[in-house]
């Protein structure tokens, strides 16, 4: 067993939906890899407050912790918890993933105990945090006492040395399994969900919720498909705030294909269903730099995104993907129609491109080694 200790906090790790939960875990264990023992602890609200549950493989344990109604109690039941786990073996650095709750917390509990904190800015968490009815006071006191502020995106940096008026911030963009995450590979027919072979498959990976753009995305489906056979493939799940939604574009588009998958699990699952795309249409409002958009890509996938947060340090437009204006949204669909008539050999460079950028600069070892400069201003000796 290691004998370096880090603690990660984090709102959200799996079996959680989103890309806060999916970084959470594969930064974990990127740092177990370089021989650190690591402990996440993550608030869960299927638990009873309080009640904690601890899974361990490894080097890694994570511990469930049951949230209060309110983060005044379940913020302070946390220290009390922690600081007898620290007591009885020390860590020897705190890691709060995403702004507030998890980095004003690691930056607490660093200054109390005395070691390194490093705080991660993952994506809306600054846009959030700057408005009411958030709590600025508190985001600003993370930003100006974290000994080490790390961004995923070089947007997300800039914002906060903005609000903080920090020079220091470090840009730690998110990475892919592009071994996992191939043009080559298990993929599902059309058949399978029932495609016809003349219809244009577009997809959405992830949790489609407001903030990535629902409106556009199924305004623009609907757009395309007074056109020519389409069907829509959102890989993942419906956030239960749009059902509604959901249902009226269903009611008033009875034609139109879509298919739901659900949460997919298995990461060679939603590989596989990414490969069956011909184009992934990501039309987000607020980002920090999608997993989504990392895995589209490294299955050699063309993608339509919007220019928000990082997107645009991903996608170069008409090099190796496409990009448009967050306020030309309505436009979407067009774009769309557009992409469709494009000459098959521009698409497939295209798609090789996009593949390149992430095996080049996006892939478990680039990050490995970021997360080894991170460990070694922890742990000399990492």
């Amino acid at each position: 067993m290691a004998t370096k200790r880090l603690l990660i906090l984090t709102e959200r790790f799996p079996p959680d939906v989103g890309g806060v939960a999916s970084s959470a875990e594969r930064i974990a264990r990127g740092i177990c890899r370089l021989g650190v023992a690591v402990d996440v602890l993550h608030w869960a609200r299927s638990l009873p407050p309080g009640e904690v549950e601890i899974t361990e493989e490894g080097d890694l344990r994570v511990v469930q912790m049951g949230m209060y109604r309110q983060w005044d109690l379940t913020l302070p039941m946390t220290e009390h918890w922690l600081s007898a786990v620290h007591g009885a073996h020390p860590y020897g650095a705190v890691w709060g993933h995403y702004l507030v709750p998890a980095g004003f917390m690691a930056v607490w509990l660093g200054e109390t105990w005395g070691i390194p904190a490093t705080v991660s800015a993952r994506g809306n968490d600054v846009d959030r945090g700057m408005f009411p009815p958030h709590d600025f006071a508190r985001l600003q006191w993370t930003l100006a006492r974290s000994p080490q502020i790390t961004a995923v995106s070089q947007d997300l940096g800039r914002k906060i040395e903005r609000l903080s008026g920090r020079r220091d911030v470090l840009v730690l963009g998110n990475a892919v399994d592009t071994e996992r995450f191939t043009p080559v590979g298990p993929t599902l027919t059309r058949a399978e969900l029932g495609i016809s072979e003349e219809a244009l498959v577009l997809g959405f990976i992830g949790e489609l919720r407001e903030k990535k753009g629902e409106a556009y995305l199924l305004e623009a489906f609907a757009q395309v498909q007074r056109v020519r056979p389409a069907v829509l493939v959102i890989i993942g799940e419906v956030r239960e705030s749009i059902d509604a939604t959901l249902y009226h574009f269903r009611d008033r588009h009875p034609q139109a294909q879509l298919v739901v998958t659900g949460h997919l699990t298995d990461p060679e699952q939603v590989a596989a269903h990414i490969r069956l795309c011909d184009l992934v249409v990501l039309p987000s409002l607020w980002e920090g730099m999608p997993n989504a958009l990392l895995e589209a890509m490294a299955c050699g996938r063309c993608c339509l995104a919007s220019d928000v947060g990082g997107i645009p340090e991903l996608l170069r437009h008409g090099e190796n993907g496409w990009l448009i204006g967050r306020s030309q949204l309505a436009q979407l669909g067009t774009a769309i129609l557009e992409f469709a008539n494009l000459p098959a050999t521009l698409k497939q460079r295209v798609a090789e491109r996009a593949r390149q950028k992430m095996v080049q600069e996006y892939s478990l070892d680039q990050e490995g080694d970021r997360l080894k400069a991170l460990c070694q201003a922890w742990y000399p000796v990492c």
